[in-house]
């Protein structure tokens, strides 16, 4: 069974030869991104050590920065914000004190979320008011995923992200089909040689299963491809610009959201 103790010197070897990839490519954006890797990926794996509360912590943190990037790209007022927010920390909290009690707690979340609109008598705008909040509970409540799931969730992250490193490189100079026409930069070819890419990290980090390598394989580009549907519907290129060398956080996670949840239903 893997560990976070376990995970740490992997983590710790992929940041170091990711820094001597990115000095020889002498590449601005990739140092700049590098930096934020190295900075956050210690203080993830930290709170990943303290065990399930530095789990939810992380969930909660991730969870509320990602509402404000959703509801910014959804155009949600504070109130829509507000209660979304609320009730996907509600989820964390819920499957770390109660886990028995995750799905009352996420359908109260929804009755809440439906509230916002229905008592502010929003005829013109609360249909989609509605449908914002509801797809934004049922993504970004599966970060919950991240208490019981602990390193495994963490090793996941890994493998979507190597994934979706080598789908764009491999993608750009092997060319091919395009993967679809939300993202018009992914090639088939890239997506195939992410998803090996991704399978060998499992197995490296001794988490292959059929269930991670779906995970992995179809959930993570799933995310990358609903992320995007998002983005252009609202008519931008990245959910923020805060987070250095990746626009927002939800940029980051996207790939991760999706594979969790397919993990979740496969186990």
């Amino acid at each position: 069974m893997i560990t976070v103790g376990s995970l740490a010197p992997y983590l710790g070897g992929a940041l170091a030869v990711g820094g001597v990839a990115v000095v020889a490519s002498r590449r601005r954006e990739l140092m700049i991104r590098w930096c934020a890797w190295a900075v956050g990926v210690p203080l993830v794996t930290g709170a990943f050590w303290w065990g399930r509360p530095g789990a939810a912590a992380v969930a909660v943190a991730a969870g509320v920065i990602a509402v404000l990037e959703f509801g910014g790209l959804l155009r949600l007022g504070p109130p829509d914000r507000v209660v979304l927010a609320a009730a996907v920390v509600g989820v964390v909290l819920a499957a770390w004190l109660a886990p028995g009690e995750v799905l009352r707690v996420v359908a109260v979340g929804a009755l809440a979320v439906a509230a916002v609109p229905l008592l502010a008598g929003d005829a013109d705008d609360g249909l989609r008011r509605l449908g914002a909040g509801l797809l934004g509970l049922a993504w970004l409540s599966v970060l919950a995923a991240l208490v019981p799931l602990g390193a495994t969730a963490l090793a996941l992250f890994v493998a979507v992200s190597i994934a979706d490193i080598v789908a764009y490189f491999a993608g750009r100079r092997l060319g091919g089909p395009r993967l679809s026409p939300l993202s018009p930069a992914k090639r088939w070819s890239g997506t195939l040689a992410g998803a090996a890419a991704g399978l060998g990290v499992l197995a490296a980090l001794s988490v292959l299963s059929w269930p991670t390598a779906v995970a992995v394989a179809v959930g993570g580009p799933a995310g990358d491809l609903l992320e995007s549907m998002v983005k252009r519907g609202a008519g931008t290129k990245d959910a923020g610009r805060w987070l250095p060398g990746s626009g927002g956080l939800l940029d980051r996670i996207d790939s991760l959201l999706v594979a969790l949840a397919v993990l979740l239903v496969l186990r």
